[in-house]
């Protein structure tokens, strides 16, 4: 019984042993597919990390070369400015040729100032030169301005620009020609200038009115038939007929009076241009300063106006009333003399040059010497 036990029991072992081995190999296998998975992954990605690599390899390289190219085309560039400075040294001149230079052109800088200072000098003095000839100019057209056209208001300005000259001058020899300005300043504010322009305008608005005056109208004088006179009937018809025929024509034979025809048409335009004539005269007159042709057109125009237009018009009075207040106005004055001023100026201008003269002659003197 033993016997036949022992060899149960050690079969049984035989078996168990089947039973563990199908458990163990399974697990191995799986182990090593994921091993094998994870090679393969970092394979891949060992690969690609190559190809990047690569990849930039090669594109910086790229660069490489491109920066190459560009640092050999600046080392040319370089080359070539190097070639040119080292002509343009070759073709400069020794240190010997530039210090002759340098002197030459210290030499002309001195010289350039010396004589960029006569110049100033020369040119002050023009300038003062042609100031003063300016004011003698203007003391000139002042004289004329009063001769000519009798304007105390140019002159005045024109002689207070020849004293703001003088001003400018700063010099106390013009002493004498500004007091004889001042004068002459002095005489002219103390003219009284007539009203020239508004007596040309009045004498236009007198024109203005002409057209509206009426002409004379006839005036007869009828004698009456004496009193106390016998008279028939056929007197009396005759007396009637002509007199009420007189109301509209009258012969009058009396060769001592003067026969004055009527106006009408061409006749009283003739008349009213007369008048306007005589009243564009005055007008003439008033502005350039003619006292007597003033006088004697404005005479006119009243004679005109008194002997063919009616007298009870009243627009006719009131250009008679007119007439007669222009008449008296004064057209011209009496103009101070410019002449002491103008001579004064002129004699300090001839001062002046001869000082410049003879600064200019002592100048002179020590550079001959030299």
């Amino acid at each position: 019984m033993s016997e036949t036990a022992l060899p149960k029991d050690e079969a049984q072992p035989a078996l168990d042993a089947p039973v563990e081995t199908p458990v163990t190999t399974p697990r191995r296998g799986n182990g090593l597919a994921v091993f094998a998975l994870l090679l393969g992954a970092a394979g891949v990605a060992a690969g690609g990390w190559g190809l990047w690599q690569v990849r930039a390899l090669q594109t910086s390289s790229q660069q490489q070369l491109v920066q190459v190219r560009t640092l050999d085309e600046q080392s040319q560039g370089i080359q070539q400015a190097q070639q040119q400075l080292a002509a343009r040294l070759a073709q400069l001149p020794g240190a010997d040729e530039l210090e002759e230079r340098r002197r030459l052109v210290a030499q002309l800088q001195g010289d350039q100032q010396r004589l960029n200072q006569r110049l100033e000098t020369v040119l002050g003095a023009s300038r003062k030169d042609w100031r003063l000839a300016e004011a003698e100019h203007l003391l000139r057209l002042a004289s004329l301005r009063l001769s000519a056209l009798q304007d105390i208001n140019s002159a005045q300005a024109l002689v207070q620009g020849a004293d703001e000259i003088l001003r400018e001058q700063s010099d106390p020899g013009s002493y004498a020609a500004r007091e004889q300005l001042a004068k002459s300043l002095a005489a002219l504010r103390s003219v009284e200038q007539p009203d020239r322009t508004g007596l040309y305008l009045q004498l236009a608005a007198l024109r203005d009115q002409v057209v509206q005056l009426a002409a004379v109208s006839p005036e007869y004088q009828l004698q009456e038939s004496p009193q106390g006179r016998p008279s028939t009937d056929t007197d009396s018809r005759w007396s009637q007929w002509w007199e009420q025929i007189s109301r509209y024509f009258r012969i009058d034979f009396n060769p001592d009076d003067n026969i004055r025809p009527l106006l009408a048409g061409q006749g009283l335009n003739q008349v009213r241009l007369a008048l306007s004539l005589a009243l564009e005269q005055a007008q003439w007159a008033a502005l350039n300063g003619e006292p007597a042709v003033y006088a004697r057109a404005l005479g006119e125009a009243r004679s005109v106006l008194q002997g063919n237009f009616n007298q009870d018009n009243p627009q006719s009075q009131a250009m008679l009333a007119r007439i007669a207040e222009l008449e008296p106005k004064a057209v011209s004055v009496v103009t101070p003399d410019l002449a002491a001023s103008l001579s004064a100026v002129q004699a300090y201008l001839e001062r002046r040059h001869l000082s410049a003269d003879e600064a200019k002659a002592s100048a002179g003197k020590p550079a001959t010497q030299e």
